[in-house]
Parts: C-alpha cells; structure tokens; sequence
C-alpha cells in the first residue's frame, strides 16, 4: 500500500519559511480551520499562548497529489549541509542553454524572495550532466533547481 508522504522542516521561522516555500512551489499556505477567517482568529480561540503562534506553519498543493509540507519551530540553528535536500524541477523536458536559462529565471526569482546561490554545474554529457543551480533558502537549507 503506498502511503502518503510530508515534508518537514525544522527552522527558527516557520511563518517565514512556509510563505517562501509556497513561493517556490506554487503551493498555498494551508488555511485556517473551518469557521475562521485567519489562523490568528483559530490560534486565540483555541487557547494557544502567543508566543507559540509561529511554532509550525504548512503548505498544500494548489492542485494534484503532492506532499503538504510543514514548518515547525526547533531551538538550534541549521547546523550542516542537508542530507537529504528538494530539487525544484524548473526546467522539465530543457537541455542545454534554454534549460539553462530557464533555471537562471527561476534562480533570480528566488534571490528576490530570500534564496542565495550556492553553486552551478553546467551540462556536460560526457559526465551524465544535465546542468542544475544549487541554492540556499532563507535559513540555508540546501535545494537545486533541475
């Protein structure tokens, strides 16, 4: 039986990461319970204390069977490279330069939202490469764009 599948990741800013996640996506912040107009509205009424507010936030797909992914709270900062990381498939179907430069568009779009460049590896048949850019979300975490 094949079972559904979350993403989480553990950061200082789960509001914060979610919004640029939902970005990245084209996914949605999740919405708030039924009968309420906010998550804030959801969150007082439920007795959660507000300094909690920002523990955990999530993102759903617009449309399809994708993962949700949720963001919640941890102490510690990001302490190493990722060991598993998300690559953002930017330019299906694309080889060379137009791949290349449909990965530079969405790499730039990303910046704008809080991203940082990591590094790029240019295709090369002879090793099997594609081309991706590796890049850096608002808390550092590690993704590529392919």
């Amino acid at each position: 039986m094949t079972k559904e599948v979350q993403i989480t990741f553990d950061c200082a800013d789960p509001a914060g990461l979610a919004f640029f996640w939902a970005e990245a996506l084209g996914y949605q912040l999740q919405p708030p319970p039924d009968g309420f107009d906010s998550w804030d509205a959801a969150l007082e009424e439920f007795g959660v204390p507000r300094n909690q507010w920002n523990s955990r936030s999530a993102i759903l797909p617009i449309e399809g069977h994708h993962p949700r992914v949720l963001f919640q709270r941890v102490p510690e900062a990001k302490a190493g490279k990722n060991r598993v990381h998300l690559d953002v498939r930017a330019a299906p179907g694309l080889e060379g330069n137009e791949r290349m430069n449909a990965l530079e568009t969405e790499a730039n779009r990303l910046e704008a939202l809080g991203a940082a460049r990591a590094y790029r590896v240019e295709p090369n048949k002879a090793m099997m490469e594609t081309g991706f850019i590796t890049m850096r979300d608002p808390e550092g975490n590690e993704f590529c764009l392919d």
